[in-house]
């Protein structure tokens, strides 16, 4: 049953690449936003921060514990992956604009920018999907091994 370890890991690639995406896509949509839900200034650029997971905390290690009352995972081994260990903000320092008519303008009539940068966001969102790219490949070749395999009792 190795291969549904496979597959717990690369479903895990596909959700972390998700939410980076996700947050790549709120960072563009609010690359001109000057003031913040609370007012504390504009809005700061969000980075996904991936961490290897070990494979505690699985689906299978749940059932597992709470139908048979054991300590462990699916098949007796730990299954890795990738999570999303946090959602940082950026501390990178602001835009400043000129625009003294703009009621945010402090009072030297700079206005402060986001620190997003579209042609950083591009990029990320092409790494991102490169990488999802990628596990699609590691699912289409795993699904093909498993046809293969069973095609072998005919």
């Amino acid at each position: 049953m190795a291969f549904v370890s496979s597959i717990d890991v690369i479903g895990s690639g596909f959700t972390a690449q998700q939410q980076r995406l996700d947050i790549i896509s709120e960072n563009i949509v609010n690359m001109n936003t000057t003031r913040t839900e609370n007012g504390e200034g504009p809005y700061r650029r969000k980075v996904v921060v991936f961490q290897a997971d070990n494979g505690t905390g699985r689906f299978s290690d749940v059932l597992a514990r709470t139908r048979y009352g054991i300590g462990g995972s699916f098949g007796g081994q730990r299954v890795a992956g990738v999570r999303v260990a946090e959602v940082a903000e950026d501390p990178s320092d602001f835009k400043l604009k000129y625009d003294p008519e703009d009621p945010d303008a402090n009072e030297d009539g700079y206005v402060e920018m986001p620190n997003v940068d579209l042609v950083k966001e591009i990029t990320d969102g092409m790494a991102a999907s490169q990488a999802f790219s990628a596990n699609i490949t590691a699912f289409n070749l795993l699904k093909g091994l498993i046809s293969k395999g069973l095609e072998i009792g005919k």
